[in-house]
This record gives C-alpha cells, structure tokens and sequence, in this order.
C-alpha cells in the first residue's frame, strides 16, 4: 500500500515536470496587439511558432512555457499583429510592370499626363512604344476643354509623340488611350459605316467626323495592344521580383491572381523552386485561352497541399467593362450616357460552357462582373450549372467586384452560395463620380452593398484589384469601416449603413480570403495548426479613430514563420 502511494506521488511529480516542459517553439512572438480572427479566442498576448506552423497561442505565461535555448523571440513593442493578410483579387504581373512602365495612378490632370509621356519620348529610341497604366479621366481635377463621349482626345498627345507610338491603360484596365501614330499601325483611322466605332465586345470612340479619339473601350484595346512587343523573359523575372517585393511591404502573404497563363504559372513555380516565392499564390486561369482550360481540365487542379505556396484551381472570365469607361453591362441605360447600356465582353454561353466543364473537373470559376445586367447573366448561368450537377458540394464560385447588383439578385449570392469577390476601395475611388453613371436610386439600391450580402449568408472576400488602385490594404480596410473618400469625405460616409464593422472588415481581408480558396483550415485566422502567416502594424488598426487609420504603415510581414518584411 505505501508502495502505491509513493508510485501516486511520483506520477502527480512526473506530471508537473511534463506540464512545465512544453514543446519548444522555433519562434515566439509577444509583448504585442494580437486580433486572431478566432471567435472562441478573439485576441491573444502572444504566438508561438514551430515549423511555419503556429505551436500555441495564449498568454505570456502560457506561450513562455515554450521558450527553449535556440527559441527566438520577437518583441512586438506594442504593435498589433492579424492573420497575414489575403488579397483576394489583383493582377500578379500587372503591378510588377506597372513600376517598368509609366505609373500614371497619380496623375491630376491630362496636360500631367501629356508632360510625362513627353519626358518618356525623350528617352526613347525612335519607334520604341511607350507603355503605361492608370490615368483615369473623373479623377482628374480639372478636365480638358475638349472631351468626347466624356474622355479626353489624343491632340496633345500626338504633339508630344508624333513617331513613337503610345498606348497607356486606364485604371481599370478597360480602356486604352493611344496616340495617332500607334492607331496608324493598327490600321485604325477614320470610320463611317452604320455603325461607326463598334468592335465586338468594345468600341473605337470617334469624334464628329468620325475620326478616332485615341480611346479604345473594352476589345477594342486589343486592336493596338496585340501590335506592342512581347515581353522577354528577364523584363518578366523583374516585374514579378518587383512585385513580390511591393506585396512583401504592404502585409499581403497570400495573393488571388486574377487570371493569368501558363507563362506567368511557370515563372511563378520557377520562384518557388529557387526559393525566391515570398508570398503564397492562389492563380486563377485566364478564360481569354479556351485551349488552356482545356489542357486543364483533362489534368484537373494542381492544389499545392505540401507548402501552400502555389495553387491552380480556378478561372477567371471576364464577361464585362467598368464603370469609369461606361464598359459595365447594365440592364437600363447609364445616366449619363442614355442608349448604352455597356459591353458584354464574353459571350454568356461560354460562362455556361466553362462552367458546366469546370464542376466535374474540380475548378472553381471566378466572373469578373461589375454591372447589374452581368452579375445577373453570371448568377444565371452558375444556378443552372449547379442544378445539372446536384451532388457537386461546396463549389465556392466567385463573382469578381460584384459591384453593381440589381436588388433581386442579391439574395441569391447567399442562396447560391456564390462568393462576392469585392474591393472596398473601389467605393472610396469610385463612388464620388458613379451616382452621374447610374443615378441616386441605383447606387443606393444595389451598389457596394457589402452589408446587404453578407445578411443573405454570402461570403465578402477584400482586396484592390491592384494595378487599378494601390495594393495596399490599409486604404481598402479605411474604406471597408467608413465608406468615404480617403480624403474622409463625405461626413458619415457614402451609404452608411452598409459599412462594415472593424472585425469584419479583418475578417474579409484573412480568414474569408482563405474560404474563397479553400484554405480556412490552413490559414487566415491565428489559431493553432496553421500556417503562422502574419501581418504587424505600427497603429492597432481595430482601436485607433478612423481618421488614423490611414496613418497606419505595416511594421513586419511573416510568411510560414520567416519575416520576409520589417519595416
């Protein structure tokens, strides 16, 4: 008996040293903010990290029973950790080449612009193209004295470019302008006919005489863009080191390509073998290659369940315009341009096609819809792709923007399970000059409803569609919680009452990205057994008052436990 009792007291002693010996952490993060995205435990004093996965998370008791010799320790100093940030949709390539080329994303006014172009021909060989993005002519300050079908035409531009072609993408990057010398190669000049202007899917917008502007809508780019010079692969290798740099900066360590091709698919795997990929990629195939998908769709997705760094699962159609060039398909009129109703530039029964084809083949489709006509079209054709395949769960397709929706339709993002891919930035941007294009009762009823979607059930993912706004998030979380101009107007916000709350507002830029790419279990929230991937900031973005939101810089980006940004 004394025997037994002495055996109990050294298992009582045996499981006091094994409580006080945990498993030691490579990693220990502390003395921070720490907002998990966790409802069962919303904030945390520290995290530790074993592997690239996260160990533990609690109290600084708690997290320093793993603390061992080789440990080390990142002291937070006060400032506030997330979920690494998701960017749910932009364009990989795009915002590498956007700093290759002119960044015209801050420019005030045309006669700016024409000045840069001017200092871009100066350095240029004669007949080099000049090449860049992100004019866009309701942002402009002051508009210039002569504008056609609300955009500008390409006079001075051709005085300051009279031999070297130019063809700059609008913000959207559904829209082109080009000098005269650059529409002279395309074989465009002036046109008559019944319908003057049109190009399937787009429109060459003439002047009164019918001579070309410079300003090519929708497909009708592709008209000059196909004559510019392929890109070579050591410019390619740059923009992608460019960006991955720039998303390193801005907190983001998981990124939603919107749509690229195989090209971009293997430079990335290169990245990734060479161990140069910082930041874990959720590709999207274009839908612009119908031969691609079908080379896809024969050898299913390639889901990186190994390291998370790379995965193919998805695609991407893009079935209209947007608003800033008129190119959104909408079921009335635009305000401000009366007879058009926008472009469908893909036709719906590809949508069909591709979708009926993706569900056996287990890819997700993602439609880049931003009028109400093609948000309908879309949903349409999704609902009757579900119904012919009734045992296919948990599908997750996406609507990419989803920024205008008649309000019939928005219950049906939650019926259908329909994922709304949206950036909230674009309101910030985009909402002082919309109302001209669809009027009060249109923007109230149906645009950036975040709040409408989210009560039907449906998921809002986050993001900035970067190159056609900055990818920074910290603008795009400001606009998710006041719905102003980040020039903080107006007072109380556009349509206040579909802001988001600060926690959801984190929730749509972590763990409900990782939902739109089936990784909830694997990352988006801080919780135990999953990637340690975070973002630290200098300002507690969930506390500060709003109007210091924006002041607020990312401190320190964390991919699978390595720091691969510190301010």
């Amino acid at each position: 008996m004394k025997y037994v009792y002495l055996l109990g007291l050294w298992g009582i002693f045996l499981m006091a040293c094994s409580s006080e010996k945990a498993e030691p952490a490579d990693l220990i993060f502390t003395n921070g903010i720490i907002y998990t995205v966790n409802e069962s435990q919303p904030t945390a004093e520290a995290v530790a990290v074993k592997d690239g996965m996260i160990l533990a998370v609690g109290s600084v008791e708690e997290i320093e029973k793993h603390q061992a010799e080789n440990t080390e320790l990142i002291n937070l100093q006060g400032e506030t950790m997330t979920p690494g940030l998701i960017e749910s949709h932009a364009h990989l390539m795009g915002i590498g080449y956007n700093k290759l080329e002119l960044d015209l994303m801050y420019v005030k006014t045309y006669d700016e612009l024409v000045e840069k172009v001017a200092e871009a021909v100066a350095k240029a060989k004669p007949g080099d193209w000049i090449t860049g993005r992100g004019w866009h002519q309701d942002k402009w300050i002051e508009k210039p004295e002569k504008m056609v079908k609300g955009f500008q035409t390409n006079d001075q531009l051709n005085e300051a470019s009279p031999d070297n072609p130019v063809f700059l993408r609008h913000a959207s990057g559904h829209a082109a302008f080009a000098n005269g010398k650059a529409l002279e190669l395309a074989g465009i000049s002036n046109l008559k006919g019944e319908r003057p202007g049109e190009v399937e899917g787009g429109e060459i917008i003439l002047d009164e005489l019918g001579n070309p502007t410079g300003i090519l809508s929708e497909r009708a780019s592709g008209l000059v863009a196909r004559l510019i010079p392929a890109e070579t692969p050591e410019r390619a290798e740059e923009a992608l080191t460019l960006a991955l740099k720039e998303l390193n900066e801005k907190g983001i360590t998981s990124f939603h390509d919107a749509g690229s091709g195989q090209n971009v698919i293997d430079l990335i795997q290169k990245f990734k073998n060479e161990g140069k990929l910082t930041v874990r990629q959720y590709v999207m195939l274009t839908g612009t290659q119908p031969a691609l998908l079908e080379e896809w769709y024969k050898k299913g997705p390639m889901i990186d369940s190994a390291d998370h760094m790379l995965t193919v699962r998805s695609i991407k159609l893009n079935c209209d315009g947007a608003l800033g060039n008129r190119g959104a398909w909408l079921l009335e009129d635009y305000s401000d341009r009366p007879d058009h109703r926008g472009h469908e530039t893909l036709p719906m029964s590809v949508v069909s096609e591709v979708s009926e084809k993706a569900i056996p083949a287990g890819f997700q489709v993602c439609s880049h819809a931003i009028g109400d006509r093609a948000n309908q079209e879309i949903l349409d054709r999704y609902e009757a792709a579900f119904a012919n395949y009734p045992d296919a769960k948990d599908l997750r397709f996406r609507i990419e923007h989803a920024q205008h929706i008649h309000p019939d339709d928005i219950p049906r993002f939650g019926e259908l399970g329909v994922i709304a891919a949206m950036q909230a930035i674009h309101l910030s941007s985009d909402r002082p000059w919309a109302i001209d294009r669809l009027g009060e009762k249109r923007i109230v009823d149906g645009a950036y409803v975040w709040q409408k979607l989210m009560k039907t059930g449906a998921v809002v993912t986050n993001g900035t569609d970067a190159p056609v706004e900055p990818v920074d998030p910290i603008p795009s979380f400001y606009a998710s919680v006041t719905r102003k101009t980040l020039q903080g107007m107006p007072e109380g916000g556009y349509e206040g009452d579909q802001k988001m709350t600060r926690a959801e507002a984190l929730k749509s830029y972590t763990l409900d990205g990782a939902f739109a790419e089936f990784e909830e279990d694997f990352k988006g929230s801080i919780e135990v057994g999953k990637a340690a991937d975070f973002t630290v900031f200098d300002k507690n973005i969930m506390e500060v008052p709003e109007d210091e939101i924006l002041e607020t810089k990312v401190a320190m980006t964390v991919v699978g436990g390595k720091v691969v940004y510190k301010k």
